[in-house]
């Protein structure tokens, strides 16, 4: 583990055979990752939901559910849902805590995603929208089953910053998110989602004034449309108060940008492989409603967790002043909390 991440303590111990090394393993000061203590552990487990037969919205919304997805998702109300985010296991082989999920065929694989994906389409309003993640292995098994339930409007690419070179092979630097709609009316708030760039050639017209940028306090920038290709997300690491140790933990800010596309104020955003609780945790940042469901218990309490943090601490890194900001590009020292700018966005 990098000195950057961890302090590390060692003690020299003399006896008959000579001397021990102990080791004590400490966050360094600035490593700003999500944990939990025994206790804590215990706490928030007393907070997490279960459930074992039908529900009704009150009973579930706002709530971190315990439990396996196949199991549970008969027991929520029908046509609840505006807005659905999926970030299920991609086919290759990786562990999740204490759950293993192995590599399989492709078409074994589209078979899965089948068996979970066909019984969300009843809790969904008609005019849901759907985001569904994978890499480039998963991506032909998850759009042809979103082909067969929902109208695929589009597959964003976002650049993941992190990940090692690779000598015999192409480095996997991005991932696939699959935009789709339950039918033709559905909401998207481009004004909510655009990006902040830099502006490097200043054209002006023919009096001199700024043609279709700003140039003010925060500098030379225009606020660019989105578009279906994202490079401007961090993969949350240790010195980021949004990381936590789960394994594929997606940034904040690229559910930010999700939620504010296809969601409103008050809206129910369902995460039913909630990891960590990001898709809960900016919900909660962002007015809207939650359920989240999540099998692993550690997982589970740390997005219940995250979950309270995020009703006392509203910032999302990167969405400042109302829109997002490029990668690493600081805003100017005078523009407003991210939670006054977000309630501005809402109001």
């Amino acid at each position: 583990m990098a000195a950057r991440d961890w302090t590390v303590a060692r003690e020299t111990c003399h006896g008959r055979r000579g001397y021990c090394i102990i080791r004590v393993m400490t966050p360094a000061p600035r490593n700003r990752t999500i944990g939990l203590t025994d206790d804590e552990l215990r706490e928030y487990q007393k907070r997490l939901t279960t459930i074992g037969g039908p529900q009704s919205l009150s009973a579930v919304v706002d709530r971190v559910i315990h439990g396996d997805t196949t199991g549970l998702v008969d027991f929520l109300p029908d046509r609840c849902v505006d807005l659905l985010f999926l970030d299920p296991p991609y086919n290759l082989t990786k562990e999740f805590g204490d759950l293993r999920f192995n590599k399989t065929t492709s078409s074994a694989y589209a078979g899965w995603v089948d068996s979970w994906l066909a019984p969300l389409v009843r809790v969904l309003k008609p005019g849901a929208s759907i985001y569904i993640c994978g890499d480039w292995r998963s991506s032909s098994a998850i759009q042809s089953a979103a082909e067969r339930h929902f109208t695929v409007r589009s597959r964003i690419t976002w650049e993941r910053e992190k990940g090692r070179g690779a000598k015999a092979n192409w480095k996997n630097a991005s991932e696939d998110l699959w935009f789709c709609t339950m039918g033709d009316s559905y909401t998207f708030n481009v004004d909510q989602v655009r990006l902040r760039r830099k502006v490097l050639a200043p054209y002006v017209d023919a009096t001199g004034k700024p043609k279709d940028w700003t140039d003010g306090a925060a500098g030379r920038y225009r606020d660019t449309g989105p578009s279906n290709l994202w490079t401007d997300l961090s993969v949350p690491f240790w010195s980021m108060p949004e990381n936590t140790e789960h394994p594929t933990q997606k940034p904040e800010k690229l559910l930010a940008r999700i939620v504010l596309a296809s969601s409103n104020a008050g809206d129910v955003v369902l995460d039913p492989f909630l990891g960590s609780g990001t898709a809960a945790a900016v919900a909660k940042k962002l007015r809207r409603r939650f359920i989240g469901i999540e099998s692993n218990l550690r997982f589970a309490c740390l997005a219940q967790k995250r979950v309270e943090l995020a009703e006392v601490g509203g910032a999302i890194q990167g969405l400042v002043d109302g829109v997002f900001w490029e990668r690493n590009s600081a805003p100017p020292p005078k523009v407003r909390s991210a939670r006054s700018d977000q309630n501005r966005l809402l109001d």
